[in-house]
């Protein structure tokens, strides 16, 4: 996904409400340090440093990081794993990854990792998808389809029983759904959805270019609907 999408996909609807939810959740003390894992292109870096917080963004993506770092030159950014932070141990009051473990090579060293960087009694928060939540009106192969290739489809209702395993504590969860009917400002998502569809082996390109034209043919009609629901998990180290 490049810069431009990945832009959009922070201004779709509720998402700036997401990431002021996150920022409610760390519930940070003034001045504190905090690891954005997953940063892309710095939007809630940004956020967390406009309330005076120490920001260190991490991502995998050279790209991105080049950007937020032109964007964003006050913050710390660093191209690097979320198993292999560029962190000292307890260095940390806040840990923050959202839309991303479910990408990671293995999502229980990555949370020992958090263990390790935050200092006794931070906050972690957790957000993430669960596809096979995922509710797009009309065929349903394309969603079906996707929950067999993302690493780890699932990963949102297993970030409780994840963060317990690790020797978190104090785990709350909530759900919250992005509900959309504008087809043109989910066209990313969509792309992404046909792709990895047809990466899973179970949908042939072919089919996924004729989903996607059914979803803008919904759109042009008024007719598109999406219900996208993430989960926001927050421990105590």
């Amino acid at each position: 996904m490049n810069l431009s999408d990945l832009d959009r996909i922070e201004e779709l609807p509720g998402m700036a409400e997401a990431r002021a939810r996150v920022r409610e959740m760390l519930a940070l003390p003034a001045g504190s340090a905090v690891v954005d894992v997953g940063c892309g292109a710095g939007h809630a870096a940004a956020e967390l440093a406009a309330e005076g917080h120490r920001v260190i963004g991490v991502d995998l993506d050279e790209a991105t990081i080049a950007a937020a770092r032109s964007r964003h030159p006050g913050i710390e950014f660093h191209v690097g794993a979320a198993d292999a932070l560029p962190v000292g141990d307890g260095e940390v009051h806040g840990y923050r990854a959202s839309r991303v473990l479910h990408l990671v090579p293995d999502i229980v060293a990555a949370l020992a990792e958090a263990r390790r960087v935050l200092a006794p009694g931070g906050q972690a928060v957790l957000v993430g998808q669960d596809y096979g939540m995922v509710g797009v009106d009309g065929p349903q192969e394309i969603p079906r389809a996707v929950v067999s290739v993302v690493r780890e489809g699932h990963a949102g209702r297993r970030f409780r029983a994840l963060l317990l395993d690790a020797g978190f504590r104090d785990v709350d969860v909530e759900v919250r759904t992005v509900v959309s009917t504008d087809h043109e400002a989910m066209v990313p998502s969509l792309d992404a959805l046909a792709s990895a569809a047809v990466k899973s082996g179970e949908v042939t390109r072919e089919a996924a270019d004729a989903w996607l034209a059914d979803q803008q043919l919904r759109g042009r009609e008024g007719r598109f609907l999406i219900a996208w629901p993430s989960f926001f998990v927050s421990a105590v180290r």
